[in-house]
């Protein structure tokens, strides 16, 4: 039951955002129909990377289901028929290689990111410091460990209780201000924008200019920060095995790489 209740909302999800759910195995798939389960943080740079892909490729269609990286190695081990797979970390990817998903040794890291504290514009809660989310009553969100911006939080919060800036106990007492811990980055940022916490740690891609009169940004020093490493991978058996190798190699172009700079992600080549 816990299976279809998932695949059923995962279903009404893609049809809000236009998309449809991958269909069973590659028999009968479009021979221009690329389907990509992508991280949640990838929504904006991957779009526009389709859009640029489609105009340079004629009839050619991308369809992604942008999820929680651990929501979709977790739909590739049951079976979802799948072209391409963008994770946010490398466990997540190695969860897809258990399942026997994805072949070990052909994944390409192709983007990085980092962390970042937000908090809403116009808060009656004042915060300006990374040790002013240690202050009891304080309401945090992040998200659960499982998600791989969740598992970099709390490294962040590790390496500050090692800190004589933050002290042994910092990482406790911030996390004892968690009020909910949420499945994808885009959850903890829709509460942060809303004004449903008061501070929520996001990768620095997830916080553009046009959000500045929405949140404000509390910077991470590189030091206590966690680097976020994006491998990506052509599912071993992809419908459209073809067409993934040219997004692939697209995205890791000189081109490609210049889309997720100018969305904030650490590009890996110049």
């Amino acid at each position: 039951m816990e299976t279809l209740k998932h695949w059923s909302l995962l279903a009404l999800a893609l049809l809000l955002t236009g998309c449809s759910l991958p269909g069973p195995a590659a028999k009968g798939a479009a021979a221009d129909r690329l389907i990509v389960f992508a991280a949640a943080s990838l929504t904006d740079p991957f779009q526009e990377l389709a859009a640029q892909f489609e105009a340079a490729n004629s009839g050619v269609d991308v369809v992604f289901n942008f999820a929680g990286s651990q929501q979709l190695a977790q739909q590739l081990a049951q079976g979802a028929a799948v072209d391409l797979f963008a994770s946010a970390n490398d466990y997540q990817m190695g969860a897809a290689i258990d399942a026997g998903r994805v072949i070990s040794g052909t994944q390409r890291v192709f983007a990085g990111n980092k962390l970042v504290v937000i908090t809403p514009v116009g808060s009656p809660t004042s915060l300006n410091t990374l040790q002013d989310l240690a202050t009891p009553g304080v309401k945090i969100v992040l998200a659960a460990r499982n998600v791989p911006v969740g598992d970099y939080a709390l490294m962040f919060l590790k390496k500050a209780a090692t800190s004589s800036q933050f002290g042994a106990g910092y990482d406790q007492a911030v996390l004892a201000n968690v009020v909910s811990y949420e499945e994808n980055v885009k959850a903890v940022l829709s509460k942060v924008v809303l004004g449903e916490a008061d501070a929520g740690v996001v990768y620095s891609s997830d916080v553009p200019p046009a959000l500045l009169d929405k949140v404000q940004r509390i910077e991470i020093p590189e030091r206590l920060n966690a680097l976020a490493t994006y491998p990506i991978a052509i599912v071993a058996d992809a419908p459209n095995s073809a067409l993934a190798q040219r997004f692939l190699k697209f995205v890791l172009s000189p081109e490609g790489q210049a889309v997720l700079a100018h969305y904030g992600l650490i590009p890996v080549r110049e």
